[in-house]
């Protein structure tokens, strides 16, 4: 019996963590620089140098890619709130200010144009409002003890307004004081 000739071809390995995050990476990237509307499947695979196939044995469709891609985001957010959260020495407001100092550290760079792209698709995007709702849903009831006043609700819906004036390009007056005042607030006594 003859033995099998030997492989001449070049087999990539399979790097299946290597690839879906390029894939998300891509599509965030795509979305930034040129919109949601942009954001195909044949777009992201072309990008990230995988096939459809490959793509969609990822990600089944364009929604889950994009579902995964804010889910990426809120993973991040979740990070940097949590070593917001362990960095404060008071534990009454702290999910707040953690909250409010992610929001005016936003530079325009980075995340925050993907955060922007998919901010404003989240609003008309049943998908991605739901993802939001969720995440806002599980983060008040995780810090309803030491969060769960009227006062500290109404400083992190300021904050959302001030997100979203910066994801719409409205100037925000004396920007700074308002963090201040904002802040000073989470650690009024009725807060």
């Amino acid at each position: 019996m003859e033995a099998a000739p030997p492989e001449t071809g070049y087999r990539r390995k399979k790097q299946p963590e290597i690839v879906h995050r390029a894939l998300l990476d891509h599509t965030a990237k795509l979305a930034v620089e040129h919109g949601l509307a942009a954001v195909t499947v044949q777009a992201v695979a072309e990008a990230a140098g995988v096939t459809k196939g490959g793509l969609l044995h990822h990600f089944p469709s364009k929604q889950a890619l994009i579902n995964a891609v804010f889910a990426d985001l809120l993973e991040a957010l979740d990070r940097q709130l949590d070593a917001r959260i362990a960095a404060d020495p008071e534990p009454n407001g702290a999910f707040t200010r953690a909250y409010l100092d992610s929001v005016f550290a936003i530079e325009p760079e980075g995340y925050a144009a993907v955060w922007a792209a998919l901010a404003i698709s989240m609003l008309t995007d049943p998908p991605l409002r739901q993802l939001w709702a969720d995440w806002v849903a599980g983060r008040q009831a995780r810090h309803r003890e030491t969060d769960g006043s009227l006062t500290l609700a109404a400083i992190r819906l300021a904050a959302d307004g001030i997100w979203l004036a910066d994801l719409t390009g409205v100037t925000v007056e004396e920007r700074a004081a308002m963090r201040e005042v904002l802040l000073r607030q989470t650690r009024a006594r009725d807060s």
